[in-house]
């Protein structure tokens, strides 16, 4: 389960908006959106959200436990 909540003050910590991080993992704004809303994301964008945010533990937020 994804820490949404987390992942969007990482996002806002970083200046950033969901649109931009949109674009870095190089899917549409509607479709991040979505994939927020629902909590999946691929292992690529994963990994590219964790560089561009420099996040130094994913875990607690791409892999949380209920």
């Amino acid at each position: 389960m994804i820490r949404t909540d987390k992942l969007r003050g990482i996002i806002a910590e970083n200046g950033y908006s969901q649109k931009d991080i949109a674009k870095f993992i190089g899917v549409t704004p509607k479709t991040f959106y979505e994939k927020m809303k629902i909590g999946v994301f691929g292992s690529d964008e994963i990994q590219i959200m964790i560089e561009k945010l420099k996040i130094e533990n994913p875990i607690e937020i791409f892999f949380a436990k209920e």
